[in-house]
């Protein structure tokens, strides 16, 4: 992780007031050595030479490998992450890290819990396949307002894990965020706007695209499974917020080049606010 010069310090020298959040999700799919053409090596400038273009202040990965993370710690110079693999807690396994972009924020907090019945310790909940996790993150932006910001991946199986991690999701943001400050949930949750998770999450939080002024803009889908034919009905990631945060901007973002594109789901980027 880098080290960045304090908030405070930059307070001192820089009073400007910063007013809105740009914010991205996106699943860069794990370093898959059977990928072929479109394995890691192969894309890896590409992910990084897209944050760095859309210059999001705060970004939840998902399938990140450790591997992954230490490449995009040291092309995304700007940013550091928060995070820890899903299997031990440390480096094992995929992670869902935040970058924060330490010239816009400090980091005041940070943790991870596992989306099980013992969120506390690596485990596999419920009907999931695989263990699952939610790292968060409490910052502090340039004008001094807090914002606790959440990044998880649900299970793509286990239909009873995917609405338990929601209620577990809510259960945690309303025990962690006693202050009220704003919150931005970021995440692949496999599973459509629809489903009964989507709806669970929305009982304390806005889906962004439901919520943007600007009209949206993009492919209703983000998954293309690298085939960028697809016509990309099927809408799995998400950013969602608080009620006291308003969307000026929602975007998919489809890029494709030489026929190819850079991951097998397509990043979600907005524009935010905290409402006056």
């Amino acid at each position: 992780m880098k080290i960045r010069p304090s908030l405070s310090l930059i307070l001192i020298l820089l009073p400007v007031c910063i007013s809105a959040q740009t914010v991205m999700s996106y699943n860069i799919r794990y370093d898959n050595p059977n990928d072929g053409i479109d394995t890691w090596q192969n894309r890896k400038d590409w992910v990084a030479d897209q944050i760095r273009y859309y210059d999001p202040g705060i970004v939840g990965l998902q399938e990140v490998l450790h591997s992954q993370l230490v490449y995009l710690d040291s092309a995304l110079t700007s940013h550091t992450y928060v995070g820890v693999g899903r299997e031990d807690g440390a480096e094992a396994g995929e992670y869902s890290p935040l970058l924060i972009d330490t010239t816009r924020y400090e980091i005041l907090s940070s943790g991870t819990f596992w989306l099980s019945d013992t969120p506390g310790k690596p485990s596999v909940g419920w009907d999931a396949a695989l263990e699952r996790i939610c790292t968060w993150v409490r910052v502090r932006d340039l004008s001094g307002q807090p914002y606790f910001v959440l990044n998880t991946h649900f299970d793509h199986r286990g239909e009873l894990a995917r609405l338990r991690s929601a209620q577990l999701l809510t259960q945690k943001i309303r025990e962690m965020n006693r202050s009220s400050y704003p919150v931005i949930l970021t995440g692949d949750l496999n599973t459509l706007p629809s489903s009964a998770p989507i709806a669970h999450l929305n009982t304390i939080l806005n889906d962004s695209k439901k919520i943007s002024i600007k009209e949206p803009y993009g492919p209703e889908g983000t998954l293309n499974g690298f085939d960028v034919s697809n016509p990309l009905h099927d809408r799995i990631d998400y950013i969602l917020v608080s009620d006291d945060m308003e969307v000026l901007e929602y975007a998919v973002i489809s890029e494709v080049r030489a026929g190819r594109s850079p991951s097998d789901h397509l990043p979600v980027l907005v524009k935010t606010r905290r409402k006056n």
